[in-house]
């Protein structure tokens, strides 16, 4: 199933996707509210998405699935050949940093190039998104874990990304965690490691690549995770970005007004946003 955010009329819901319509969900509260009773409303809401009755999907606008997530983490240094071309070693410990809420984005909505800031960066990234959650969760318990997955770009100001010791300011300015167009729930996705990512700049593919080639794969960051905090229902994970950076070009290829950042993975559609000077 697709779950998406939306506003319409003024309000915003949280609804389901079925082909090129998006149905209420009739669910009150958000998606987090949504993915929390997901046990108890999974059969009614298969039973709107068969009964149709939607509206044109381009009637209304997409949010992020999950607008203001409690915890949003990202994995740094995930994928081989962006290890590479960072020049760094393979790290033999997960390489976490946290992305602020206030950088969550709309999945079509422009993304602010910060005053003062030119080294403004892409990453196309596999979010999960975590469903049930829990503590001290093995491998074997984490993909009853995670409630659906989404596309991501993890946006980066490098400068500020290595001003300092840690990574999070350079990763958390405003509008640089765009997210969606919707939910893909894990049932629906099946193997999340084995899906095509790539990610374009105004129509030139900069990232091509497989979540088959994630270093840390997604059950282990969430056995990670979760052996020091409790992930709870909607929490966001940033999985990891390929090689392909602007960053890493040759001359580098930093985002300008006017550029257009595109990501998509395979099953779960695609992001797309007009990078704008912060009015």
């Amino acid at each position: 199933m697709k779950l998406a955010t939306y506003t319409a009329n003024g309000q915003t819901r949280t609804g389901i996707v079925v082909g090129d319509t998006i149905i209420d969900s009739g669910v009150d509260g958000t998606m987090i509210d949504l993915i929390r009773e997901w046990d108890t409303l999974k059969s009614g809401l298969e039973a709107k998405a068969a009964a149709g009755g939607g509206v044109p999907l381009a009637s209304v606008k997409l949010e992020a699935p999950v607008q203001r997530p409690g915890k949003i983490f990202a994995i740094g240094l995930n994928y081989a050949d962006h290890i590479e071309e960072s020049k760094m070693e393979t790290p033999q410990r997960q390489v976490w940093f946290t992305k602020a809420q206030t950088s969550v984005n709309a999945p079509y909505d422009d993304i602010e190039i910060a005053t003062g800031t030119v080294t403004n960066d892409y990453e196309v990234e596999l979010v999960a998104v975590i469903g049930k959650g829990g503590k001290h969760l093995g491998i074997e318990d984490a993909p009853a874990a995670i409630f659906g997955y989404c596309v991501g770009n993890d946006v980066t100001e490098r400068m500020w990304q290595h001003a300092g010791p840690q990574w999070s300011l350079g990763k958390s300015f405003d509008t640089h965690a765009p997210m969606g167009p919707w939910i893909v729930t894990a049932d629906e996705v099946g193997d999340p490691h084995n899906l095509g990512l790539r990610c374009f700049v105004n129509g030139e593919k900069r990232q091509d690549s497989n979540s088959k080639h994630l270093v840390f794969n997604i059950w282990q960051q969430v056995e990670h995770l979760s052996t020091g905090m409790t992930l709870e229902p909607g929490d966001c994970l940033f999985t990891g970005t390929p090689g392909g950076v602007g960053a890493a070009m040759d001359p580098r290829q930093f985002l300008q007004p006017g550029d257009v950042v595109r990501c998509e993975i395979d099953g779960l559609g695609h992001i797309e946003g007009k990078m704008v000077a912060e009015g």
